[in-house]
């Protein structure tokens, strides 16, 4: 008896374990089912106007989203050129079909802005509708800071996909640094001269306060300090006594140095 109750016992248990196996995989198989049944073919959309389109992809559940516009001389303007996914692709309902939006033949010229200012440059492509993408600055010996060297599309150019130019644009080279020597106890005339011909400037030039000189008077002995008025102005053989920068100093091409003289 106790045997034929533990095999009735376990064919309950394996009967109840076959049921669960059946009922796991018929859930999977549902749930695939139900992914699966989600999931459209992306039409192809291509040369069809924007309203067209939703059209065709409102009934699948696929929304479109026109991204971008560009010039092309084989689809028509207003008509879209091309799109993202690829039509036969496999996507769940509510994907977003990106596309970009044809501008037709392109009937505005490229102008030629190679040796302009970069800001005349701009301002001559905007006002032909164009748009700058981009600017490369690239450092030419003998090229004026500033200038346009290069543009991209060339000038006059055809078959231009978008409505943008890129300038490769002349970059000013770094000052030159030199180290400032000293001109304490020369004349102000010959620094002037030097300081201009090595390509700098003199500034401003003072006259610096001469020292107090006491003064001794026979019987009622020394008397208060006398300040000796100093010069009324410089003059080329005024002395030096202090410079700005300092000697050791580093100054660019084209400073100015100031001087105190006496």
């Amino acid at each position: 008896m106790k045997s034929d109750f533990m095999k009735s016992l376990l064919r309950f248990a394996m009967l109840g374990l076959v049921l669960v196996m059946v009922a796991l995989v018929a859930a999977l198989t549902a749930m695939r089912l139900a992914i699966h049944g989600q999931e459209v073919a992306v039409p192809a959309i291509v040369g069809l106007a924007p309203a067209e389109a939703e059209r065709k992809l409102a009934p699948l559940g696929l929304p479109i989203d026109i991204e971008r516009q560009y010039y092309s001389p084989q689809i028509p303007a207003g008509r879209i050129m091309s799109q993202l996914p690829l039509p036969g692709t496999k996507v769940r309902r509510g994907w977003s079909v990106r596309a970009a939006q044809s501008l037709g033949p392109m009937k505005i010229a490229i102008p030629d802005v190679k040796g302009e200012s970069e800001r005349a440059a701009e301002l001559n492509i905007e006002r032909r509708g164009l748009d700058v993408v981009s600017q490369a600055q690239v450092r030419i010996a003998d090229a004026p800071a500033d200038q346009v060297l290069a543009q991209s599309p060339p000038a006059n150019a055809t078959q231009i996909a978008a409505p943008k130019i890129s300038l490769l644009v002349a970059e000013a080279a770094d000052p030159v640094a030199f180290v400032m020597p000293s001109f304490v106890g020369q004349p102000l005339g010959s620094v002037s001269r030097a300081v201009q011909d090595a390509g700098f400037r003199v500034g401003n030039v003072t006259v610096a306060a001469s020292a107090p000189v006491s003064g001794n008077v026979a019987e009622a002995g020394s008397v208060p300090s006398i300040p000796v008025a100093p010069p009324s102005e410089a003059s080329p053989a005024s002395i030096v006594v202090s410079q700005m920068p300092a000697a050791g100093q580093k100054i660019l091409a084209g400073a100015a140095v100031n001087f105190e003289v006496r």
